[in-house]
């Protein structure tokens, strides 16, 4: 997925300029956040757009603002949301997202936030602000969730499993709990590498489920067929 480009069925992903290219986490969260009717959803951290658009394409009523730090990242989600049949409902913001201000208040938001804190940095300076936390650790990821989310509204993450685990911390010293999670595992017999989890306000139940990306020849599963159908070619 390192072209200059990707191509989606109802879109076109532009990604020279973006430290996160188009990957496999931002297309399982992508497909898989859910709501039953939002109305104003949130993508912190937009990087090329290819979320906020995923789901423009789902929540045919829903009006999007997305943010993103990285001046030659937000120029370019702008451009790819400008291209787009959904251009009309889509907002790009460029700065930081614990200085941005709404008056509404969103019933989802998204995000597949930074999550280094204590690896080598890369060399390239775009992707080093793209991968680790320096501009927006969980701690602060969890502040601007609780100041942004609705009442009854949703918070959907995408990391790996021991980040998410440091992310639950933060999230419930401010009484906002999973109330959906969702492992994620290259193959049959592979270690979970990555968890999806559903945030809501106030303690509940929680709902666990696993996802296995290929089978054991290396094809796609037919699960992940199935959440990609509609969205990447040939699906």
């Amino acid at each position: 997925m390192g072209n200059s480009w990707f191509q989606f069925q109802q879109f076109r992903i532009e990604q020279d300029r973006c430290g996160m290219k188009v990957s496999t986490d931002a297309v399982l969260l992508g497909s898989l956040a859910n709501h039953s009717n939002p109305k104003t959803i949130l993508d912190i951290g937009t990087g090329t757009g290819v979320i906020a658009l995923m789901l423009a394409q789902r929540y045919k009523n829903a009006q999007f603002i997305a943010v993103e730090l990285d001046q030659d990242a937000a120029d370019q989600a702008f451009g790819n949301f400008a291209s787009s049949p959904f251009s009309e409902r889509l907002k790009l913001l460029e700065g930081k997202i614990q200085e941005f201000l709404s008056e509404k208040l969103f019933d989802l938001i998204v995000s597949n936030p930074p999550y280094f804190t204590d690896h080598l940095l890369p060399q390239d300076q775009q992707r080093q602000r793209a991968l680790h936390t320096d501009d927006l650790s969980f701690s602060e990821l969890g502040r601007v969730v609780d100041r942004l989310l609705a009442i009854e509204g949703e918070f959907w993450v995408i990391l790996p499993i021991h980040e998410m685990e440091k992310l639950n911390q933060f999230f419930e010293s401010l009484q906002i709990f999973p109330f959906k999670s969702i492992l994620i595992q290259d193959r049959p017999g592979k270690n979970p590498h990555r968890k999806i989890n559903a945030f809501k306000r106030g303690k509940q139940d929680i709902t666990e489920e696993s996802i296995c990306l290929k089978e054991e020849k290396g094809g796609f599963s037919d699960t992940y067929r199935k959440l990609i159908s509609g969205f990447l070619l040939g699906y």
